[in-house]
């Protein structure tokens, strides 16, 4: 039997990942699928896993470099409805991990649910989020989370409860494979109120970062209570590039890469701007990007 036998319709062989990621570049994947259900989702990971093929879920694709060379195996795509889901329930949120950031948050925003106002003009799904415990401000995702439905590399499907998880800066103990749905906990005040925080915040977050229309991507974790950004510009990198890849003149932590550039550059920045800093400054930069 083939691998891909019996998911001809949702699994395209050697897709180009450029167009799913904020950077725009890199290879293709083997395989990329995009499930329309979690019965699909689990039987396509389940014959991958027993394959002995690399797994990969790719959220909004913001913080990925893909080399390349382009990736082998699978890469899923939660992009279907049925991981796209979201119902209020009280005081609670139940989010599909494959829902947009920026859904999550209007819909919060809308119901009057403290927080995730903060996270307005954050790119990526929630699911991302949550791997990664995005967030801004001292607002971190995992704050409000109280429960969540995974998938395991194996297939498997399981749920994290509250005692189960564990947050840090920009770390969370949900490493599984998939976030499949998450429940969240809000207090509660005045949307009009909230919605006035959220414009002010988006005016403030989209002045500082490089415009939707350019391939981006934020690269390094903030070190202790100095921000990556102001280390890159005081070792005086601002603007330095290699081949086609440049650091920001408008936010120094993120990258800006023109079109057809090679991934490599990408890399031999990073490794400049992090010897550089380690250099100049002490400092050794710890990186956010994920390379594939």
């Amino acid at each position: 039997m083939s691998l891909i036998e019996g998911f001809e319709n949702i699994i395209r062989e050697n897709e180009p990942l450029a167009p799913y990621t904020s950077l725009r570049i890199g290879g293709v994947a083997e395989f990329l699928a995009e499930p329309n259900d979690l019965d699909q989702l689990q039987a396509l990971v389940q014959r991958f896993a027993s394959a002995g093929k690399s797994i990969r879920l790719l959220g909004g694709g913001s913080n990925v470099l893909v080399r390349d060379e382009g990736v082998a195996g699978l890469v899923i795509l939660l992009s279907a409805p049925a991981f796209c889901q979201m119902k209020c329930d009280g005081e609670q949120v139940l989010v599909g991990g494959g829902v947009k950031l920026s859904h999550f948050v209007s819909l919060a925003v809308g119901n009057g649910f403290v927080g995730p106002e903060n996270l307005v003009g954050i790119p990526g799904t929630v699911g991302g989020a949550l791997h990664e415990n995005t967030g801004v401000q001292g607002s971190d995702i995992g704050t409000w989370l109280r429960s969540a439905d995974v998938m395991t590399l194996q297939g498997e499907i399981k749920t994290r409860k509250l005692e189960d998880l564990q947050f840090a800066y920009r770390e969370s103990s949900l490493n599984e494979l998939a976030i499949l749905n998450a429940r969240f906990e809000f207090d509660r005040s005045d949307a009009g109120e909230l919605t006035r925080r959220m414009q002010k915040n988006w005016i403030v977050t989209k002045s500082n970062q490089p415009g939707i229309d350019q391939c981006s991507a934020y690269v390094f974790k903030d070190h202790g209570g100095e921000s990556a950004k102001q280390l890159i510009e005081r070792a005086g990198l601002k603007g330095a590039r290699i081949g086609g890849v440049q650091v920001s003149n408008q936010h120094a932590n993120f990258f800006i890469a023109d079109p057809a550039t090679s991934s490599d550059d990408v890399l031999r920045l990073i490794d400049l701007v992090r010897n550089q800093v380690s250099d100049r400054l002490d400092i050794d930069l710890t990186l956010g990007l994920q390379v594939w």
